[in-house]
């Protein structure tokens, strides 16, 4: 195979046939300037986005000795669903928020309502607004996240909702996919506690190695 030029890839799910073209080409082309404003010190970008993760997850490649093949246990319980909510600024931070099951409008807004205090703090001391980058989820544009959007605005807080579709635009999921694919896959475990301390644990690991503080909000 390799003579003929093949090469051993692992398939990735591609959403690009469900993209509208304009649309998508115009959110890009928004989004690049956005990073303009961010490398001329103007603004400061943070990337949101959820994902969740459960007891048992996907088995992977890894090494073992020859004729031997690596097993992992699979356990009986299959668990709640741990969802994360977590806000990625490049090369500077990653905070995240865990909850068991899905997120719904009060622990988002729980959420960007943290995220609004900082915002105030950025812009008491820089000058800078932050503009969080985020999908078209419902939650995010639910009847009770539009009842806060104007004082978050006073704060200094902004939202630039990307196209359907378009994960590539917003660089969080690449840290999902670093954390799930490296960090946590192949991996069976006890219990939700056991879960989110991987999970935990893993976020610190990625956190080191792009040079972010990390911070954990913890939800009332």
């Amino acid at each position: 195979m390799k003579k003929k030029e093949w090469k051993w890839k692992r398939t990735r799910v591609s959403l690009k046939g469900k993209q509208k073209e304009q649309e998508f080409g115009q959110k890009k082309k928004e989004l690049e300037k956005l990073k303009w404003y961010e490398k001329k010190g103007y603004i400061k970008l943070k990337y949101l986005d959820e994902a969740g993760f459960c007891l048992w997850s996907s088995a992977s490649y890894s090494y073992s000795k020859k004729g031997e093949q690596k097993k992992i246990q699979q356990k009986k319980k299959r668990g709640k669903r741990l969802s994360i909510l977590g806000l990625f600024s490049q090369e500077e931070s990653f905070e995240y928020g865990l909850k068991l099951g899905g997120f719904q409008s009060k622990s988002y807004i729980e959420m960007i309502n943290w995220q609004a205090e900082k915002a105030e703090d950025i812009l008491k001391k820089t000058g800078k607004i932050t503009v969080i980058v985020l999908d078209n989820y419902s939650v995010h544009k639910s009847k009770e996240v539009k009842k806060n959007l104007e004082k978050w605005r006073k704060k200094g807080l902004e939202f630039f909702l990307i196209s359907a579709y378009s994960p590539e635009l917003n660089l969080i999921e690449t840290e999902w996919h670093q954390l799930k694919t490296h960090e946590l896959s192949g991996r069976m475990f006890e219990d939700e506690y056991d879960l989110a301390m991987a999970v935990i644990d893993g976020i610190e690991k990625r956190s080191k190695k792009n040079n972010c503080v990390w911070e954990r909000f913890r939800f009332d």
